[in-house]
């Protein structure tokens, strides 16, 4: 059966304003998670009638989202001509690409929520150790002075995650996954004294 021009354009009308919505769900909910739905209406331009139509549950908003999370990594991944040029290049591109997608990707993951500014007073004693040990390591050169004793420590956590997911995931042994683990975040620390 073939479509007809209206049914086709109404198609892509539909497409267009779910977009709208999400975009709109993005903006607004990356400010405040628990912004109501109302206000994700009006910031799409649609009634909330409209809203609930293609999403009827907040839950459905945040199914959705996740999809759109997704959806958005691919055009991402085109963006970034991963088949093109070196692969260290073509990986460089895809950190930028991806890295424009914070704001859905941490809503789609619950992070936002998580996220807490960062409070000296807070910190407990393996975490001034570790911000002493980082500032050592611009002392004596081995350590990047580029990488804060703060970054350091966030890439150090998100790196354990991955190598505490890789375990499973990949289905390899944990030394394997830590060998990856401590490869990853040495290079990454490290003073590239090439130049």
């Amino acid at each position: 059966m073939v479509k007809s021009a209206s049914s086709e354009e109404e198609t892509r009308t539909r497409a267009r304003t779910r977009r709208v919505i999400l975009d709109a769900a993005v903006d607004v909910l990356a400010e405040n998670r628990a912004a109501p739905l109302s206000q994700v209406a009006a910031h799409a331009g649609v009634a909330r009638s409209t809203l609930q139509r293609y999403f009827p549950e907040r839950a459905d908003l945040i199914t959705a989202l996740g999809e759109y999370s997704d959806e958005l990594a691919q055009e991402a991944t085109e963006r970034a001509r991963t088949t093109e040029g070196p692969a260290i290049d073509a990986f460089s591109r895809l950190v930028s690409e991806y890295f424009e997608l914070r704001r859905i990707a941490m809503i789609a993951l619950g992070g936002e929520e998580q996220a807490q500014e960062y409070d000296e007073e807070a910190c407990g004693p393996s975490d001034l150790a570790l911000y002493e040990l980082v500032e050592r390591g611009h002392e004596d050169g081995t350590i990047d002075p580029r990488v804060t004793p703060l970054w350091a420590q966030q890439l150090l956590w998100s790196s354990l995650y991955a190598g505490w997911l890789y375990v499973n995931v990949a289905r390899v042994p944990a030394f394997e996954a830590h060998n990856m683990c401590l490869m990853s975040l040495v290079k990454a620390l490290a003073r590239d004294n090439r130049g």
